[in-house]
């Protein structure tokens, strides 16, 4: 379903209209005063972003110190409309420098009111790309002036960029040196019980890369993910060279990755935009390696003493090493005095957070620390509160280990001109929401 918006208006904070543009004749031109009067008037703008007045809705979104209302008269996809908000937003940034408020706005409303032109049509969103649209519409904005002024320049043949199949790279890049840096980037998820049951598991996973290459190249990317074995696997009938095969959940490409190729060769293949960007992102919940395991121990004695014991234990590779492992043991409110005793890092008391926290700079794989505290407890008068025991929480980093097992087979790049390639590719596996119960 899409959008259908009907006018689209730029209000400041104080409800004076900065832009508008009219994109149908279904609602009438004071449309901006019901949003004023019944919105914004009533302090309800944090309440819900999709407001019904009479027989229209009005989507709004607040940019600094803007407010981006489209207006609609039929059934519209929210989603799309957002969507179309925000991606508006980074188009104006493009051309503004960076910047996006009141002050840009009323330094660059003509190329504003260009920009709506082309990328609304009878309100039904166009071609949103800062790439394609600087081709044609080369006029640049008020600046910032801590903005680079290197922006992109139009270059020949606009018409093939703008109706070919990669408007997202331009023609005639050209580099001294050709290089691809590939980062698999993880987040780890874990919940685990006291007694050492895993509750939840999971793994959100995104591949970044940065292209600094000339021409107009063809890359291909194969991973170890069961996806793209299984044609394989059914046809060889034997494992790979590769090593155990993982599937992915939730998998979501970039623009810019053929899926016709991908659906019949069963490999990432794409022409990469110039710069970074994210090439995919996935998520796992079946078979995560869990980089740490964390076995709690702690006694209440009487109402005034407690004593915590928490060793962690590395599964990862011994030649592994984790970095700025943090392990954060909850205590109660009334912490007056706590000692420790550590094999390696460095433990404190936070008041602030009710927490110990116990933090190891460098973390060799297939190694165990330990820590041992005393807590003493303020005596309170009358019967003793229960405490609910929050869970233990780690951070850390992992350099090249992921806990899902992905790993990149091959990366291969084509060029008409035949030129040499370096490639980087670099593995890295995070805490996300890391805890133990205890």
């Amino acid at each position: 379903m899409p959008v259908a918006a009907s006018a689209i208006y730029f209000l400041n904070l104080r409800g004076d209209v900065l832009i508008n543009r009219l994109y149908r004749d279904d609602v009438g031109g004071n449309m901006v005063d019901a949003f004023r009067m019944h919105i914004m008037q009533t302090k309800e703008l944090g309440t819900c972003p999709v407001r019904q007045i009479g027989g229209c809705s009005f989507l709004y979104m607040r940019i600094s110190n803007v407010y981006i209302v489209i207006v609609v008269s039929s059934n519209a996809n929210v989603a799309c409309a957002f969507k179309f908000v925000v991606e508006a937003v980074a188009l104006f940034k493009s051309y503004f420098g960076g910047a996006f408020d009141e002050d840009a706005i009323r330094n660059n409303f003509v190329l504003i009111y260009e920009l709506l032109d082309e990328i609304m049509d009878f309100g039904y969103p166009q071609n949103l790309s800062p790439e394609i649209l600087k081709l044609y519409i080369t006029q640049e904005g008020v600046r910032s002036p801590f903005s680079s002024k290197a922006s992109d320049k139009p270059v020949p043949n606009a018409t093939l960029q703008v109706t070919g199949a990669v408007g997202w790279r331009r023609e005639g890049l050209m580099y001294k040196k050709n290089e691809v840096f590939l980062d698999i980037v993880e987040s780890v998820n874990l919940l685990m019980s006291s007694k050492g049951s895993v509750l939840r598991c999971d793994v959100t996973g995104k591949i970044l890369m940065k292209c600094f290459l000339s021409g107009m190249p063809d890359l291909k990317l194969g991973l170890n993910d069961k996806i793209g074995l299984e044609k394989e696997a059914q046809l060889k009938s034997r494992p790979t060279k590769s090593g155990k095969t993982i599937e992915l959940d939730d998998v979501t490409f970039h623009q810019c990755v053929n899926l016709t190729r991908f659906n019949s060769e069963k490999t990432v293949s794409f022409v990469p935009p110039d710069g970074e960007f994210e090439l995919m992102k996935y998520r796992i919940t079946e078979g995560v390696n869990l980089p740490f395991r964390v076995l709690p121990t702690i006694k209440e004695l009487g109402r005034t003493r407690m004593e915590i014991n928490v060793k962690v234990k590395s599964v990862f590779g011994a030649k592994m090493f984790a970095l700025g492992v943090v392990v954060k043991v909850p205590v109660p409110k009334q912490t007056a005095k706590t000692s420790f005793q550590t094999t390696s890092g460095k433990a404190k008391y936070n008041a602030s957070i009710d927490s110990l926290v116990w933090k190891i700079r460098k973390f060799p794989g297939q190694t165990e620390a330990t820590m041992s505290a005393e807590v003493e407890l303020i005596s309170t008068m009358g019967e003793k509160k229960s405490w609910n025991r929050p869970p233990i929480q780690m951070e850390f980093q992992v350099p090249m280990f992921t806990a899902s097992g992905l790993r990149v087979r091959f990366l291969k790049v084509w060029e008409k001109s035949g030129y040499n390639t370096v490639e980087w590719v670099r593995y890295i596996t995070r805490a996300g929401s890391y805890e133990i119960r205890c």
